[in-house]
């Protein structure tokens, strides 16, 4: 990977002045010189200039085929959020158009929330929204995600997980739903390394060994069906195609296939000029070869959701080898490997005809139904599942493809037709016959929505735990809202009550109070009415923010009874000064510093205070000078030790805890402390930033070996990276 400014600003020059395409290289030239200035002496973990990052962005985006002002936002497109740059500035210099791509990639710092998945929830959220104004923006999101994923080995190990599971339940299924296959493919396999290493590599072996027999047998196939075709007047181009690894590890570890089941891993794509020509050449390919049943899929006459358009078929030759043969247009093939790019990219749109408005409908669809949802994990199903790679063709009577996710129930089928005919919906019928409304529908079924116009009548509750689809849900939840608030509230509020029941909370009506309050700020309602409405009609999940306020709960009883648990240590000297003897005086006050905390066991000094009696401190102190005898008082530091008998007792010691981002750590952390019966007198927890946080907390133990012992207990919990006394880690 280049990592040097200027050779990255040579290669991207170079390929705009190869360019057949006109591009605005002076505005261009402008944004590569104020992305160098702006991101001057910024550097990324692996220790590479950070403009290096920005300039690859951009090369990616012109390599697919997009625009100057897609390449002059990709180049500005961290400026704003990490340095000193304002939008209005872009704005000024560079247009509305860019500063709006900008905006759209720069995530929400500035806003204070409740938690990290609220905050993805709202990033997410807001790129959807710009994309809603300009499809663009998520196309330099993922250059922005493909390039981070290329590059990912100078992140910490958790963070390349979390970033790895983040791209492949988001970014992969955009591109995929975008219909830009190069960098859904990489992005899937970059992110496939990490999460699964050991399938990768099985599978990787696997096609190794086949490499050169399944070659050999394409070479032929392409071969002789070249000659068959151009012996009919069809000039094809051919070319071999081996499935993508983490393709083949869906079918084997989701669908419980073995290798050999796959029929798919090996393929021969054939591209011609005409529509009729890809038909003429699937005839062709039946006669030459023996086709599988129910393995031929036309998405000519049916386009995938992503507009992509070929035909399939799987077929046997005399090697008995199953392999695939995709046959497009070339129109199709820009389209598919491109999607929305080839917009750009080739100026087209299927059949030549530009349908980017109908391209990106579903992205407005996508926004209006996540209007109510604030949990990210919703979100992420809603992605995963209505952005997915597979779906099933159904029809209407009137002979109209609805395209659904793999899964979806005739509930999903009738919301997709309308939110009217979901709304009324009392039965369905699939090919004539009437089937449950939890049934799952397939491709190539013909499926009839039996409605009532009955005044009142609306959906179930129970359908939304058997929608597939985030779209049918949100109209659902839409449906609730709209038309039966009072019986949302009752049963929010029931829910609730019992939620905080069944987990053993306890509280009385001031606890509550506070609780409720606390929660309507954090799920953004306006009353308390509106926070049980929304739990009733379930755009606040119960099953997301219960276990934080059962933690949150147990976390404050813990530290409540630790409060009541506080044993007061005595001051005085001998049996009434905790156990410390002071050199040439008796009956002096004695106190424990807190800039170190002291404990038995530890080497200690004393300091004569004015008017408090004598302070102890640790002899490795920062507060206790090295040389005593160059100091400002030496006169005031005195010897001090602990009583030969060890004394008895609970001593207050300061930890600092430095740590991983991860759910639950405090809870884990006071939990341990818990089983170990040492009690907390104080915690503290800093916000994490850049996946590292820290904590301070104020413990008794009774000897520097107790002290030792529980640092080493909180030093083996996952996610907790080091451990030292208060004031050793400065």
């Amino acid at each position: 990977m280049i990592c040097d400014t200027f050779e990255l600003i040579r290669i991207l020059k170079d390929k705009l002045n190869k360019s057949d395409r006109s591009y605005d290289e002076a505005g261009i030239d402008r944004a590569i010189q104020l992305a160098v200035d702006c991101h001057n002496g910024q550097r990324r973990r692996s220790g590479e200039e950070y403009v290096c990052h920005p300039l690859h962005v951009a090369i990616i985006l012109f390599d697919l085929g997009m625009d100057s002002e897609t390449i002059e936002a990709g180049l500005l497109h961290d400026v704003v959020e990490d340095t000193e740059l304002e939008l209005t500035d872009i704005e000024r210099d560079f247009g509305k158009d860019v500063a709006l791509l900008v905006d759209g990639v720069t995530k929400i710092t500035k806003i204070d929330f409740f938690s990290k998945e609220e905050q993805q929830a709202e990033n997410v959220r807001k790129m959807f929204m710009a994309m809603g104004k300009d499809v663009r923006v998520i196309i330099i999101k993922l250059a922005d995600r493909l390039h981070n994923m290329r590059t990912s080995d100078g992140w910490p190990p958790q963070k390349r997980r979390d970033k790895a599971k983040e791209t492949m339940d988001i970014y992969a299924p955009l591109a995929h739903r975008l219909g830009i296959r190069s960098v859904k493919e990489e992005l899937e396999d970059l992110s496939l390394r990490i999460l699964d290493p050991i399938a990768y590599a099985e599978i990787e072996e696997a096609l190794e060994k086949r490499r050169a027999t399944r070659a050999d047998l394409l070479e032929n196939v392409q071969d002789r069906l070249r000659e068959r075709l151009e012996a009919h007047g069809i000039k094809p181009y051919m070319s071999g195609r081996i499935k993508s690894i983490p393709g083949i590890h869906r079918k084997m570890f989701m669908q419980q296939k073995t290798f050999d089941e796959i029929y798919d891993v090996y393929a021969v794509r054939v591209i011609v000029d005409t529509v009729n020509d890809c038909y003429n050449v699937l005839g062709h390919v039946h006669e030459m070869f023996r086709p599988l049943p129910n393995r031929f899929k036309d998405y000519i006459s049916t386009p995938k959701p992503n507009m992509y358009q070929s035909l399939h078929t799987t077929v046997l030759g005399k090697e008995k080898i199953p392999f695939e043969v995709q046959i497009r247009t070339w129109d199709m093939h820009y389209t598919a490997e491109y999607g929305i790019a080839a917009h750009w990219k080739y100026k087209l749109g299927i059949q030549k005809k530009d349908k980017l408005e109908d391209r990106v409908a579903w992205i407005r669809q996508f926004i209006e139904s996540q209007q109510d949802v604030d949990d990210r994990a919703e979100i992420v199903h809603t992605i995963r599942t209505d952005l997915a790679e597979d779906d099933v063709f159904v029809f209407t009577p009137k002979g109209d493809v609805i395209s659904l996710p793999v899964g979806s129930t005739v509930i999903d089928f009738a919301y997709a037709i309308h939110s009217a005919v979901g709304n009324r919906m009392v039965g369905a019928k699939i090919d004539n016959r009437l089937v449950p409304l939890d049934t799952k529908v397939q491709t190539g079924q013909i499926v009839e929505i039996v409605t009532t116009s009955a005044p009142g009548h609306g959906p179930s509750r129970d359908w939304m735990k058997i929608v597939k689809t985030g779209e049918a849900r949100s109209k659902i939840r839409a449906w609730f809202k709209r038309e039966r608030r009072e019986e949302n509230i009752e049963e929010g509020r029931a829910a609730f009550d019992a939620e905080l029941a069944r987990n053993y909370i306890r509280l009385n009506s001031e606890q509550y109070d506070r609780l409720l309050e606390t929660e309507i700020r954090r799920q953004h309602c306006s009353s308390a009415d509106d926070f049980f409405a929304a739990i009733g009609y379930g755009g606040i999940l119960l099953s997301r923010i219960m276990p934080r306020i059962r933690d949150e709960h147990a976390r404050a009883a813990r530290e409540e009874a630790a409060v009541r648990q506080v044993i007061e240590r005595p001051r005085k000297h001998k049996a009434h000064s905790g156990g410390v003897i002071i050199e040439n005086m008796d009956n002096c006050l004695v106190k424990f510093a807190r800039c170190c905390d002291p404990v038995p066991g530890d080497n200690i000094i004393g300091f004569i205070t004015r008017g408090f009696g004598v302070s102890v401190h640790k002899r490795d102190c920062p507060n206790v000078p090295k040389n005593l005898d160059a100091c400002e008082h030496p006169e005031r530091w005195v010897g001090a030790e602990w009583e030969s008998a060890m004394p008895s007792g609970s001593f207050k010691a300061g930890l600092f805890i430095e740590t991983k981002d991860r759910d639950r750590l405090i809870a884990d952390v006071t939990t341990q402390l818990a089983l170990m019966h040492v009690t907390i007198y104080a915690i503290n927890a800093r916000e994490p930033k850049d996946d590292h946080g820290e904590m301070q907390i104020t413990v008794g133990v009774n000897s520097l070996e107790h002290l030792e012992m529980v640092i080493a207990k909180l030093s083996r919990i996952s996610g907790v990276v080091h451990v030292t006394r208060t004031g050793d880690h400065r």
